[in-house]
C-alpha cells in the first residue's frame, strides 16, 4: 500500500488515513484489510493485488483517487454506512468502466457487494443515455434506488459531491444538476432522514439556480452573525446554569436555518429577511440511554419553559411517536429575551445521530437490523414503479410530495400506527392500509364518527375503514388522494378499466361495419373521431362500448356523402302520418295523412308521452324522434335543420315508454329499499332495472322503468324527491331536470 501511495500527492495519503480513522469503529481488522484490497483494486484500474508481479498496472489518475476518497468519506462519516458499503464506493468507478468484472467482485467481496455495484453500474448507464427528470428514465432510476436501499446512499454521496465541485462546471450544467437534486435527492435524502445532507443539498442547489438570490441571503447571514452568536449566548445562559445545577451532562449546539429554508419562509410569509426572526434552533443534546432517555428530555424541556414561556400550538413530540424516517426529538417554540421567538430541540446522543444521519444509524441502533419501516417504504416504491401504466412525470411530482411533506400520525382499530404525509385524506389510509381495502372504501369511523373519504386525516384519530363489494375506484378519487400509492392504484384500475371498454366498444363497431357491408379501416376511425371530436381511438370505442353513440348515427355518418349533406327538404314528405309498430292506435303524429312511415324513438333521452317532441329523418333508418331538450336533439337541429320535421302526440294510446332516472342522495340504511317500494306500489310503473353505486356518505344510481305518460313520471319524481335521504332525482342524458 505505501508502496503505491509514494506514486501520488503525500494529500492522497493524508486522504485515506482520514477516512480509515472516520471507519475504525465501524469496522474489524479483516474488514479494513478487505476495504484496503477494494482500494488498491480501485487505484489499480481494477488490477486484483494478487496480479502477478510481472504485469504493471497503470494507476488510476491523482483527481480521480481524490474523488474516490472524498466521497468514500461522505459514505463513512456522513451518512455512517459500514464495510460494504465503503468497499462499493471504492469500486464503483472499476466496475462503471468495466475494469472488473462482477463475477470478479463476488468472488474477492461477495454477493451482496456485487448486487449493489450493479445498481451503481445500472443508474451510471441511466445518465449516459439523457437526461433524468421529464424523461421515462426517471422511473428506471428509482428502480435501481429501490432494490436495495445502500445504491440509493451511496448514489446520494456521489452526487453530494458532485454539488461541492460544481462550481468548476458549466453553467448550463450546474442548472441540469441542481433541478435534478430539487426533484430527486432532496426529497429522498429528506425520507431517509438524513438531515445534514438535505440541508447541504437544498442550499447548493439553490446557488446554482438562483445565484443572485443566494447571494443577497448568506451576505445578510454573514453580516448578522456576531449579534445573532451574542443573543444565542444570552439565551442558553440560563438554562445552562440550570442544568449544571442539577448535574445533567449535556451538550449545546445551535445552527442557523440554510439559505433555502429561509427563503421559503420568506415566500411562504410574504416578508423580507429582516422580518424573519426564528432564524436559528438552539439543540441541548442529553448524555442519556435507553429507558432514562424520554424522561431525561421531559425534564430539560420543563427546565426551558420555566426560563422562557413557551407557544403551545409549535410542541412537537416525536419522541413519543418518531418520524417514518427515524427522526426523534422533543421541540418547542420559546419566547426569548428581546420578545423573540426561539426554536428549542431537546434529544439524546442517540437521536440526535440518527437525526444526523438517519437509517443509517437507525440501522446502528437496532443492533445492524434492517428496519421495518423502510422495508416496506422500499416494498411500496417498487410497487409502485413496476407499475407500466404510470406516467413518469405524474409519478415525479406524487413521490416527490410523498417523500418530502410534513406527516400525519394515525392508528388502526387496534392500535397500529400509520404515518402518511400531511394532507392525507381517509382514501389514503384506506390504501395504505391494502389495495382492495382503498378500491372497495366507501368511507370510515374516525373516533367512532362516520366520514366520507375526503376526509382529512389529523394526528391521533383512530381510523376504521368501511367497504362495499360493489364500490369501485372513480376518476374524481384523484382530486382528493395524496399518496403515490392510491393515486397509482386509481389511476392503474382506471386505465384498465377504459381499456377493457374500448375493446369491448371496438368488438361492437367491427361487427356492425361488417353487417353494414363497410371494411374496418383507418379513414373509418378517422371520419368518426372527427365527427365526435375526439383526439384518441380509445375514448371513440369507449363511447361506443357505455351507449354514448347510437348505432344507427354511425351508420348515418359513414355512409352520408357530400350531396347528401346538401339541403333536401324536397326529399322529405310533407304530410307524414306515423302508425307505430307495437301500439293499436295511432301514437305520433307528423303533419297529417301519409301512413306507414317507419319512426323509433331515440335511446338517449327515450320521449315519454306527453313530452315536446320533433322527428329527425335519418339515412335508411325512418324518423327518429327525440325530447326537444335532448341534447343530441338541439345538436341535430343546428348542424341539419332541414332534416328535422315537427311531431306531436295523437293520443295516450295503451303504450308504456321506456325511461331513465338517475338518482343522488345520502348513503342511508334502507334507502334504496324505501325507493323501490314506492316505485312497485304504483300501478302504472313498472322497475326494469336499478343499479345503485355508493361512496363518500353518499349513493348515486340509475333506474330504468316503462311509464305512461310524461306527466305521471313528473310526479313519480316530485314523490321520489321527498323521500327522506334523496337528494336529487332527474331523467338522464336532459339538460333540464325535471
Amino acid at each position: 500500500m505505501r508502496e503505491l501511495l509514494s506514486n501520488y500527492n503525500p494529500l492522497i495519503g493524508e486522504k485515506l488515513g482520514t477516512l480509515q480513522k472516520s471507519c475504525r469503529n465501524l469496522l474489524s481488522e479483516e474488514d479494513i484489510r478487505l476495504v484496503e484490497k477494494a482500494f488498491t483494486i480501485a487505484i489499480q484500474n481494477g488490477t486484483p493485488p494478487e496480479t502477478s508481479s510481472d504485469v504493471t498496472p497503470v494507476l488510476l489518475p491523482e483527481q480521480e483517487v481524490t474523488r474516490i476518497l472524498d466521497i468514500a468519506y461522505i459514505v463513512t462519516s456522513e451518512i455512517g454506512l459500514g464495510r460494504t458499503s465503503l468497499i462499493c464506493a471504492l469500486l464503483h468507478q472499476s466496475v462503471e468502466k468495466e475494469q472488473i468484472r462482477l463475477d470478479t467482485v463476488t468472488d474477492i467481496f461477495g454477493q451482496k457487494v456485487a448486487q449493489i455495484l450493479e445498481g451503481l453500474k445500472n443508474i451510471s448507464h441511466i445518465y449516459a443515455t439523457q437526461k433524468i427528470v421529464d424523461s421515462e428514465n426517471f422511473r428506471k432510476l428509482l428502480l435501481s434506488f429501490a432494490q436495495d436501499i445502500r445504491v440509493q446512499l451511496i448514489f446520494l454521496a456521489e452526487k453530494l459531491y458532485a454539488l461541492r465541485e460544481a462550481e468548476h462546471m458549466p453553467s448550463g450544467q450546474q442548472k441540469a444538476l441542481a433541478q435534478e437534486t430539487d426533484y430527486i435527492y432532496i426529497p429522498f435524502a429528506h425520507r431517509l432522514g438524513l438531515y445534514n445532507i438535505k440541508s447541504e443539498m437544498e442550499d447548493r442547489s439553490l446557488r446554482y439556480s438562483n445565484p443572485d438570490i443566494y447571494a443577497e441571503i448568506s451576505r445578510k447571514l454573514a453580516e448578522s452573525k456576531d449579534a445573532r452568536e451574542k443573543y444565542i449566548a444570552e439565551f442558553i445562559a440560563p438554562i445552562v446554569e440550570e442544568l449544571n445545577k442539577r448535574n445533567i451532562r449535556f451538550k449545546v449546539k445551535y445552527r442557523t436555518k440554510t439559505i433555502a429554508s429561509i427563503l421559503n419562509k420568506m415566500r411562504k410569509s410574504q416578508v423580507e429577511f429582516e422580518e424573519i426572526y426564528d432564524i436559528f434552533a438552539v439543540r441541548f443534546i442529553i448524555d442519556s440511554t435507553g429507558e432514562n432517555e424520554k424522561p431525561d428530555c421531559w425534564r430539560v424541556y420543563s427546565i426551558v419553559t420555566d426560563k422562557y414561556t413557551p407557544n403551545p400550538q409549535r410542541l412537537r413530540d416525536w419522541i413519543s411517536v418518531p418520524k417514518s424516517n427515524g427522526y426523534e426529538s422533543l421541540q418547542t417554540t420559546v419566547l426569548g429575551p428581546g420578545k423573540r421567538w426561539v426554536e428549542v430541540q431537546i434529544r439524546t446522543e442517540r437521536m440526535d445521530e440518527i437525526a444526523e444521519k438517519g437509517f443509517a444509524a437507525h440501522w446502528k441502533y437496532k443492533g445492524g437490523s434492517s428496519d421495518s419501516i423502510i422495508e416496506n417504504w422500499l416494498n411500496e416504491l417498487r410497487e409502485i414503479l413496476e407499475s407500466p401504466e404510470e406516467n413518469a412525470i405524474e409519478l415525479l411530482d406524487d413521490l416527490k410530495l410523498d417523500l418530502q411533506d410534513k406527516e400525519v400520525h394515525v392508528f388502526t382499530p387496534k392500535g397500529d400506527l400509520i404515518t402518511l404525509p400531511a394532507g392525507a385524506t381517509l382514501l389514503d389510509f384506506a390504501y395504505a392500509i391494502h389495495t382492495n381495502i382503498g378500491g372497495k372504501c366507501v368511507g370510515g369511523k374516525v373516533n367512532q364518527r362516520n366520514e366520507p373519504l375526503r376526509y382529512q386525516l389529523r394526528n391521533g384519530d383512530q381510523i376504521s375503514v368501511l367497504t362495499s363489494s360493489n364500490q369501485q375506484p372513480k376518476a374524481d378519487w384523484l382530486n382528493f388522494a395524496v399518496t403515490s400509492k392510491a393515486r397509482n392504484k386509481i389511476r392503474q384500475y382506471l386505465n384498465e378499466e377504459i381499456n377493457h371498454q374500448a375493446n369491448i366498444g371496438k368488438e361492437l363497431l367491427e361487427r356492425r361495419l361488417k353487417n353494414w357491408k363497410i371494411d374496418f379501416t383507418d379513414d373509418v376511425i378517422r371520419k368518426l373521431m372527427q365527427y365526435y371530436k375526439y383526439k384518441f381511438a380509445l375514448d371513440l370505442y369507449q363511447g361506443i362500448a357505455i351507449g354514448k353513440h347510437d348505432p344507427t348515427e354511425i351508420k348515418e355518418i359513414l355512409l352520408q356523402t357530400k350531396e347528401e349533406e346538401k339541403p333536401a327538404t324536397a326529399a322529405i314528405p310533407k304530410d307524414i302520418r306515423i302508425h307505430p309498430k307495437k301500439i293499436s292506435e295511432d301514437v305520433l303524429v307528423i303533419d297529417k295523412n301519409v301512413n306507414n312511415v317507419d319512426y323509433k324513438f331515440a335511446r338517449c333521452c327515450n320521449p315519454v308521452y306527453g313530452d315536446q317532441i320533433i322527428g329527425f329523418v335519418s339515412i335508411g333508418e325512418g324518423i327518429k324522434v327525440h325530447r326537444q331538450q335532448c341534447k343530441n336533439a338541439l345538436d341535430l337541429q343546428k348542424r341539419y335543420p332541414y332534416r328535422i320535421v315537427q311531431a306531436q302526440w295523437t293520443n295516450e294510446g295503451a303504450a308504456s315508454y321506456q325511461t331513465v332516472l338517475d338518482l343522488m342522495g345520502k348513503d342511508e340504511i334502507g334507502i334504496v329499499n324505501q325507493i323501490t317500494e314506492l316505485i312497485s306500489k304504483d300501478p302504472r310503473v313498472t322497475m326494469r332495472a336499478i343499479a345503485i353505486n355508493s361512496g363518500e356518505g353518499l349513493f348515486e344510481g340509475h333506474i330504468t322503468l316503462l311509464i305512461d305518460t310524461a306527466e305521471h313520471l313528473s310526479q313519480l319524481i316530485t314523490r321520489l324527491k321527498h323521500l327522506p335521504g334523496v337528494l336529487k332525482v332527474h331523467r338522464q342524458d336532459s339538460m333540464l331536470e325535471q
